[in-house]
């Protein structure tokens, strides 16, 4: 769970660097700053715990940690929608960056899609307003982590210094 807070981290710092939009960059660096720190809490709870032996406050504090932990992932998720769809500046030649643009880039197209479909469905009512019974959810970039196939370990697509992995090589 904590290096995959890290990726989340890496990813959002990424997005912020590119990010158009000042206000939704900052958002972004705040919302990566909260979840460094909460990832090196799960950290070292869960050393103090592996050290203490088992427990019930100390298994108390690490789940505790653990939902905090999620919860913020999930500002930093929304925090990268937000500066998606405000727009991103051009990523330098390295192949992290691109690899996060790409992965962007690909919700950002499937959320244009879904509401150009939306469009073309009316699913309104006699005033205008979206009906909301049988109304698909918009494409997010949780959901689109969560349909993405795991890799090959044996075959990085982009080394990376830190154990051969690359921000987007994980499930969240």
């Amino acid at each position: 769970m904590v290096s995959d807070g890290q990726v989340v981290v890496k990813f959002g710092n990424i997005l912020a660097k590119h990010c158009l939009d000042q206000r939704c960059s900052m958002e972004l660096l705040r919302a990566t700053e909260h979840t460094q720190s909460i990832s090196s809490q799960l950290g070292i709870v869960a050393r103090v715990k592996a050290v203490t032996g088992e427990s019930k406050a100390s298994s108390e504090l690490l789940l505790s940690n653990v939902q905090n932990l999620i919860q913020a992932v999930q500002h930093v998720l929304r925090a990268a929608e937000a500066a998606c769809v405000k727009g991103l500046g051009q990523p330098p030649a390295d192949p992290e960056e691109e690899e996060v643009a790409a992965f962007c880039q690909q919700w950002r197209k499937n959320l244009t899609q879904h509401r150009a479909k939306e469009a073309l469905n009316s699913d309104r009512d006699e005033l205008g307003l979206r009906k909301t019974r049988g109304a698909k959810a918009e494409p997010t970039l949780m959901s689109l982590v969560q349909e993405q196939p795991p890799r090959s370990r044996n075959i990085p697509k982009h080394p990376n210094p830190r154990k051969g992995h690359t921000v987007m090589d994980r499930h969240l």
